[in-house]
């Protein structure tokens, strides 16, 4: 037997009857009807004064007529309402014919007839908005008391509070039905978002670790090339470092696809160094601060701001020297790090900020850091800026 690929929550969900839809198929049309139909429980007097036979044919038929065009549009009403609704003016209209034959019926035929006004209370509090349905209801409780005084009948006073806590009852339903329809739509919008986020870090994470490692394995290969007529070893060890590079390559996208990637800014410094010497461009790296307590999260960030800028000045500067400088600054924000990438070389031919620059933005704002980058006096400066330390938590007063 193959297990259902689905979660236990999605299968148990899926089984459950749809509040505020249309029935998907048979089993959920039966149980809609279930519970519909014992509300059509006060039409037991209606349907026990016709069989009685007390009144002429001629009121007999009438009040059969009445009867049977009440149920058939109350019913069509509740019913489309599970679905497709009327339109309000259509479920206005409907409603309106609904009461009209209510206070008919039940000032010729009767106070068994009084409590027809329990279901156009019913259409009100599930069909009109909200501020109608309260006006509505105490009129259609109104009229129900003054049909009663009318035809003198004190069942009108036992059916006072049904009329009125039915109707507001139902607008209360109607009120939960529509939360649970919009709490459905926002968690199918949560699941769009994460999606979309989820693919957004997979491209930032693929751009910045291929584009890192493929211009290395560039640089590499046409250093291997020209090496290989006259030192074949230096070629070889040149070749090796190709391999290396492309396997952790390799691990990394690994990593990244399933999310369990960190970079870590002390692998990114020595992968700098490499990246560098290979490109021709002569490393300055003044001693940092310490890193310890510094929240990971602030660490990956810089770990990537310094693998894009180093990338960009291996691809597109053309610079001959490339200074990276970490630093530990006290603001009015609390302790930050700073990490500075400057080069002298022409800081690349794009008029803007390119996708990896852009990428970085967002994953710096994500940390609580920030960006700045552009031309300086000797050439090109990234500064990238975040948190040194955790933010503190909000304590109770003493």
């Amino acid at each position: 037997m193959t297990d259902d690929p689905r979660s236990d929550e999605e299968i148990r969900v899926n089984r459950l009857v749809r509040i505020g839809e249309a029935p998907r198929n048979r089993r959920e049309l039966v149980t809609k009807l279930v519970w519909v139909v014992p509300w059509l429980v006060f039409l037991a007097s209606p349907f026990h004064d016709l069989l009685t036979g007390h009144d002429s044919a001629a009121v007999t038929a009438a009040g059969a007529a009445g009867l049977a065009a009440f149920v058939v549009i109350y019913l069509t009403i509740v019913f489309r309402n599970m679905g497709r609704p009327f339109s309000t003016a259509t479920v206005i209209c409907l409603v309106a014919v609904l009461e009209v034959l209510a206070v008919v019926l039940g000032a010729t035929l009767g106070g068994d007839w009084l409590g027809l006004f329990v279901y156009v209370s019913v259409c009100c509090g599930i069909t009109f908005p909200i501020r109608l349905a309260h006006w509505c209801i105490p009129v259609n409780t109104a009229a129900l008391l003054l049909v009663g005084l009318v035809a003198g009948q004190e069942d009108a006073w036992g059916l006072f509070l049904v009329v009125l806590m039915v109707g507001y009852s139902m607008s209360g339903v109607r009120q939960l039905i529509n939360t649970t329809v919009e709490l459905r739509k926002a968690r199918a919008t949560v699941a769009q978002l994460a999606a979309n986020e989820e693919r957004l870090r997979m491209a930032r994470d693929l751009h910045d670790l291929l584009g890192h490692s493929l211009s290395l394995i560039t640089l590499k290969s046409e250093l291997a090339g020209r090496m290989l007529p006259d030192h074949p070893e230096q070629a070889a060890r040149q070749v090796t470092d190709i391999e290396q590079v492309s396997r952790q390559a390799l691990v990394d996208v690994r990593e990244a696809v399933t999310g369990y990637r960190r970079a870590r800014l002390a692998d990114e410094l020595v992968g700098t160094q490499v990246a560098l010497t290979a490109a021709g461009v002569t490393p300055r790296f003044p001693a940092g601060p310490d890193l310890t307590g510094v929240p990971e999260e602030s660490e990956s960030a810089l770990a990537w701001a310094l693998r894009e800028a180093v990338t960009n000045v291996v691809r597109h500067s053309g610079a001959r020297r490339c200074t990276v400088e970490l630093l530990r600054r006290q603001t009015l924000d609390g302790p930050v790090l700073e990490l500075t990438v400057e080069d002298d070389g022409s800081g690349g031919s794009g008029d803007g900020p390119g996708n990896g620059l852009t990428g970085l933005t967002e994953r710096l704002a994500a940390a609580g850091g920030t960006l700045e980058a552009g031309r300086s006096a000797s050439g090109f400066r990234l500064v990238a800026r975040v948190p040194a330390d955790r933010p503190a938590h909000v304590g109770s007063g003493a």
